[in-house]
C-alpha cells in the first residue's frame, strides 16, 4: 500500500482546513465587532493558540501521510489506524488543531463571529464524527477502533498515553 501523492495532500488541505480556517473566517470578519477587548494580551493569546493548532494541525498531516497512508478528505480515508503521537491521547487531534486555529483567529481579529464559527466548526464535527466517521472507522478497522475508542476519548485528551497491545 502506498500513501497518497503529495499532490493529493495538497488539495485536500485546500479544499477542507484551508476554507475552514481562512475562507470562512474572511467572509465572518467585521472589523467593527464590539465585544472583545483590544489589546496586546488577547491578540499574543490567539497568536499562541493559533501556532499550537496549526502545529497540532501539520502533525497529524504526517502521521496521515506517513502512517495512515490516506488525506484528511473523507473521499481519501486512512488505511491504517493511526495510534501514534497525539492520537495517542485523543481520537480527533487533527479536528482540534484546526479548532485551536480557528479560536487563535478569532481572538487575534478581535471577532466574535470568527469565535462563533469555531464553535459551530466544533459542532458540526462532532456530530459528524459521532454519525459518519466512527461507523467508518468500526467498517474499516474492526475490533482495534472499538478497543481503541473505548479508552481514547473524542476531544478531551487522556493523561497517559494508549498502546493498541495485540491480545
Amino acid at each position: 500500500m502506498e500513501s497518497p501523492s503529495n499532490w493529493k495532500h495538497l488539495r485536500d488541505i485546500l479544499l477542507m482546513p484551508f476554507t475552514v480556517t481562512f475562507v470562512i473566517p474572511y467572509l465572518l470578519y467585521d472589523s467593527r465587532d464590539p465585544f472583545i477587548p483590544h489589546s496586546l494580551t488577547t491578540k499574543l493569546i490567539g497568536w499562541l493558540i493559533a501556532v499550537g493548532g496549526s502545529a497540532l494541525f501539520v502533525y497529524t498531516v504526517f502521521l496521515f501521510k506517513m502512517l495512515g497512508q490516506g488525506t484528511l478528505a473523507p473521499w481519501e480515508p486512512t488505511k491504517k489506524l493511526i495510534i501514534e503521537g497525539p492520537y495517542r491521547y485523543c481520537r480527533n487531534p487533527m479536528i482540534s488543531g484546526v479548532f485551536f486555529m480557528i479560536t487563535g483567529e478569532g481572538l487575534m481579529l478581535y471577532s466574535t463571529s470568527v469565535l462563533a464559527w469555531a464553535v459551530a466548526f466544533f459542532i458540526i464535527n462532532t456530530l459528524y464524527f459521532i454519525f459518519v466517521e466512527e461507523r467508518s472507522m468500526l467498517q474499516r478497522f474492526g475490533s482495534d477502533y472499538l478497543k481503541y475508542k473505548k479508552h481514547v476519548p473524542r476531544w478531551i485528551p487522556r493523561l497517559r498515553p494508549f498502546r493498541l497491545l495485540n491480545s
